[in-house]
């Protein structure tokens, strides 16, 4: 009786664990014949078990299949597998297909919303959207429109539709969800058009909004403990976000949350960050002494309780930002060795060039080191606990974009706004303990000028333009494999283009990645050596996938350039200066690709 309680009570404990997740996405993820979450895992690893294509065989992969999804612009994000199905979206209008795997792909259902068009001027960076979610038998969209729909995931039939915002001020949906225990997570994005951003939870079966949690603003609205909460190991403090504003503008702030979510169940703690204040000219954001101020909590890393929405930690990589450096990347967790002691860590690659890892549970600050040679902005993060500035970037006076107060063109400053890498995920094998990273190797030039706020209308105040950087290879983008316990680059193999695809990293010694061009391309995960490669029907800014059907292993990859490297080609813009500066820099990707929406599956012969 003793030794079948003491079972009992260890299965009753292995069964409850995941709960504290969602045990039916806990489930589906841990079998790696699905791709049941756009990252993969809770952790954002981009990691596969599955090894029926390695190192060896690889370079045989054959188009297997693939599908038309029927629209034009910036397919990012890619489809899930459920079992024998497999669920596509696509960029505005955000369509849905059911795909039945046993029966060729035969669309089982589809899914048109209805949204109104006048969105699509508002959606910074191209109508991208990064995919759809699933937990117990339910999809999740979130639309351009903001509002979010769950879906029966075997008939498509509406369960129920939330708004979270409102286009006609500038708020749009372009990220996935997050689905933790009954919380459907969503972020907003904003930020170009003044919009005061925040993360929001819904209740996974009825739609009802549960908590929000804006990044800017007093305590109570922002969900922050001033006791409680910290930033690097101190209690923030009474009404930390608002003494860091002037007046009332942290009320048209920005800090996006459009980027990717993790979370860690031991500790019951999502992750995310935010991205730029409004609006990109720092003059106008400057303190009342005219001097800069720290825009709390823009470009921050957010520990936050799901169930409730209070942060337990904040981190700030860039304040009072200068050059649009979003730090809404994603939050990869995995336990490394850092400085000879393992660590549960939290490794993230900023816009602003700098490779942070930190501490999961605490907040505490690691290694903080540049993951691109040409980063000049700043020469690094104070390290010294005794300083003030601890934990805080030195900025290069050159390359600031806030000079003696005044609107001023700065040249030369590396990364560009879209960072040394933007929305692209990077990867992690557990196998080798390195991370897999897409980069852009791009510069800038950045003149902000005075703007004025008007709800619905741009609220950017700056001309960009960008430029690959210089004494390099010429090419704009580096895939590189990165240690975070070192701060050290592995190995780096340059790309014509940068590289805007998100990784895949296989139990089969493979990494993944997609190019701008249109290639998928596999390498060895050791030195970076090409595998193989094959050029789909447009370019990549989508995220490779695996997953197995009858014992057989297949990888899928959305093409369909666009985004912010391909918003000329996609949008059909010429102006250099166009898309907040990055259609000049990518004027030659029209020599090599074309727009268009394919999914494409491949596999071993």
């Amino acid at each position: 009786m003793r030794k079948s309680a003491l079972i009992g009570a260890l299965l009753a404990t292995v069964v409850a664990a995941p709960a504290m997740a969602n045990s039916d996405v806990a489930k589906l993820t841990a079998d790696p014949n699905n791709w049941a979450m756009q990252t993969g895992d809770y952790f954002n690893h981009r990691y596969s078990k599955l090894d029926q294509i390695n190192k060896g065989n690889v370079g045989s992969l054959k188009v297997a299949w693939s599908f038309s999804t029927g629209v034009l612009r910036g397919h990012e994000g890619s489809p899930l597998v459920i079992g024998d199905v497999m669920y596509l979206h696509t960029p505005f209008p955000n369509l849905v297909y059911a795909l039945d795997l046993n029966n060729e792909g035969k669309i089982l259902w589809k899914y048109s919303p209805k949204q109104d068009p006048s969105v699509i001027p508002v959606m910074c960076c191209d109508t991208v959207n990064r995919g759809l979610a699933y937990a117990e038998g339910i999809i999740i969209l979130n639309q351009a429109d903001t509002n979010v729909v769950a879906l029966d995931a075997k008939t498509g039939k509406e369960l129920w539709k939330a708004t979270n915002g409102d286009p006609k001020k500038g708020e749009t949906h372009t990220g996935t969800t997050l689905i933790v225990k009954n919380n459907v997570l969503v972020g907003m994005s904003g930020a170009e058009f003044g919009v005061r951003c925040h993360v929001t939870s819904y209740d996974l079966k009825t739609g009802k909004r549960l908590w929000r949690a804006y990044s800017m603003g007093p305590d109570s609205e922002i969900l922050v403990d001033p006791k409680k909460t910290t930033n690097l190991g101190k209690p923030v403090g009474k009404d930390s976000s608002l003494k860091t504003w002037t007046g009332d503008q942290w009320k048209i702030g920005g800090g996006s949350s459009w980027g990717w979510f993790s979370y860690d169940a031991d500790l019951n703690l999502f992750y995310y960050g935010t991205g730029n204040p409004s609006t990109w000219n720092p003059v106008q954001r400057a303190g009342p002494d005219g001097k800069p101020i720290d825009q709390l909590y823009t470009m921050t890393i957010f520990a936050r309780n799901p169930d409730t929405g209070m942060a337990k930690w904040v981190y700030q990589m860039t304040p009072f930002d200068e050059w649009d450096y979003d730090g809404i990347n994603e939050m990869i967790l995995a336990d490394i060795d850092v400085k000879g002691k393992k660590r549960k860590a939290l490794v993230h690659f900023d816009r602003n060039g700098l490779a942070y890892t930190m501490d999961r549970a605490t907040g505490e600050l690691l290694v903080a080191e540049k993951y691109d040679p040409a980063v000049n902005w700043t020469t690094g993060v104070e390290f010294d606990k005794s300083s003030p500035r601890y934990g805080r970037p030195y900025v290069v006076a050159k390359y600031s974009t806030f000079q003696n107060g005044e609107d001023v063109n700065s040249q030369g400053i590396c990364p560009a706004a879209l960072g040394s890498k933007d929305q692209q995920p990077a990867a992690f094998s557990p196998k080798t303990g390195i991370f897999y990273v897409p980069t852009n190797h791009v510069c800038m030039d950045y003149e902000p000028f005075k703007v004025s706020y008007t709800a619905g209308q741009p609220y950017v105040g700056a001309t960009l333009a960008m430029f690959p950087a210089p004494n390099s290879h010429g090419g704009t983008g580096n895939f590189i494999a990165w240690d975070a316990g070192k701060g050290k680059i592995v190995w780096s193999k340059p790309e014509k283009f940068s590289v805007w695809s998100g990784a895949l990293a296989t139990a089969g010694d493979v990494v993944f990645y997609g190019t701008l061009e249109g290639y998928l391309k596999a390498v060895d995960p050791a030195n970076g050596k090409e595998l193989f490669k094959h050029k789909t029907p447009s370019g990549i800014i989508g995220n490779v996938m695996t997953y197995s059907h009858k014992g057989k292993q297949y990888v899928g990859i959305f093409s369909g350039v666009g985004g912010w490297a391909g918003i000329g080609l996609a949008a059909g813009l010429t102006d250099p200066s166009a898309g907040l500066g990055a259609v000049g820099n990518y004027a030659g990707l029209s020599e090599y690709t074309a727009l268009g929406g394919v999914l494409t599956v491949f596999s071993l012969p």
